[in-house]
């Protein structure tokens, strides 16, 4: 799953690394290492420009609350729960079909966190003998360094609450696609703990390597059942890393560049 993530590129990077056209520099948003759900994010899109000479689709940078809210909602309540969305089923959801059909988007970011449960932790749980067990955070990222461009849909919200001329009558939300976790050894594993991506939690953020932007952000392809399902196969193995992180990511209220820096080992001693 994806539940937080760390973005703190700014938008003339992404514009670069992505080839993007067009970008609101009113549309702010300060460097964030500590990304949790509902929050205001960045995302790479293909829309035509509104009142634009032509309505070919220009590649922009928008900004989106990630927490997708289906057009045909009642109200935005449901968002938070909508924060991800399994690639094996995106066809057939409701709530996703439509904009896996014609809203797809690339969600950039630094790298995500997770949290692993120790196998002596969660035996003392089962038992009953702790009535939470601790988790250690780990900081998944690529191995190379490079932005992590994970696979996103969209969708329009209209709040039929409010007059037509509300700066919030509409709504722009988003989800990130998530897979199955690699099983293979990580391209940089850390010297204690984890080995593969699957050891860590059973699901992550789809990543799309370069050669498939284009592609995933065409809004002409609609085939659902063809070329865009084979753009949900997971990416070659071994082009990630991961390394255990301050267990001060688990609270919100926390956030800055410290929150990425890598520990020698777990904190506890026996998590592995």
């Amino acid at each position: 799953m994806c539940g937080r993530y760390a973005a703190s590129r700014g938008p003339e990077d992404l514009a670069e690394v992505f080839g993007v056209e067009k970008w609101e520099p009113e549309e702010t948003l300060a460097p964030d290492w500590n990304v949790a759900p509902t929050k205001e994010v960045r995302v790479v899109l293909d829309r035509p420009v509104k009142d634009a000479p032509t309505p070919r689709p220009v590649r922009q940078l928008r900004v989106l609350k990630w927490g997708l809210v289906p057009s045909w909602a009642k109200n935005p309540d449901g968002a938070a729960r909508m924060i991800n969305a399994r690639s094996e089923t995106l066809a057939e959801k409701p709530s996703f079909r439509r904009p896996f059909a014609q809203r797809r988007c690339i969600i950039p970011a630094d790298g995500y966190y997770e949290w692993v449960t120790a196998h002596d932790e969660r035996q003392l749980e089962v038992e009953g003998k702790k009535k939470r067990a601790r988790k250690q955070p780990y900081f998944v990222l690529p191995a190379d360094g490079s932005v992590f461009a994970m696979a996103g849909i969209y969708e329009f919200w209209r709040d039929r609450t409010l007059p037509d001329a509300h700066p919030l009558a509409w709504w722009a939300t988003c989800s990130v696609i998530t897979t199955e976790a690699e099983t293979g050894p990580l391209g940089v594993a850390p010297a204690e703990g984890p080995r593969s991506l699957s050891d860590i939690h059973p699901r992550m953020p789809l990543m799309l390597t370069p050669d498939r932007w284009d592609a995933w952000l065409d809004p002409a392809n609609t085939d659902t059942e063809g070329s865009l399902r084979r753009l949900l196969e997971p990416p070659p193995g071994g082009l990630m890393r991961a390394y255990p992180v301050r267990a001060a990511v688990s609270s919100v209220r926390n956030n800055g560049p410290e929150l990425l820096e890598e520990l020698a080992a777990p904190e506890e001693a026996t998590l592995f």
